[in-house]
């Protein structure tokens, strides 16, 4: 089975191919949970480096990203990237 993904209020909705109706998202597999949103989410998650507060950025998939000093500049970067920014606590 292929995901699409359609935005739709601003929230991604996974569909199946030919159909515009949502999936039910309990029923997906662990490679498909990675690869949804994969071109439209990136995730900020706070972190330590070195000793130092900073915010990682993550593509859906765990890819990183970026690193950035505050949470704000981060949530800036990824509205720059025309993606939709997920706070992961």
């Amino acid at each position: 089975m292929q995901l699409r993904t359609t935005l739709r209020n601003g929230r991604i909705v996974p569909c199946e191919p030919g159909n515009s109706l949502p999936m039910d998202v309990h029923a997906l597999s662990d490679s498909q949970m990675r690869a949804l949103g994969m071109e439209y989410v990136a995730y900020i998650k706070e972190v330590v480096v070195d000793g130092e507060e900073a915010f990682a950025i993550h593509a859906a998939d765990g890819t990183p990203m970026a690193l950035t000093p505050d949470r704000d500049m981060a949530i800036t970067a990824v509205l720059e990237h025309e993606m939709v920014p997920a706070l992961v606590h």
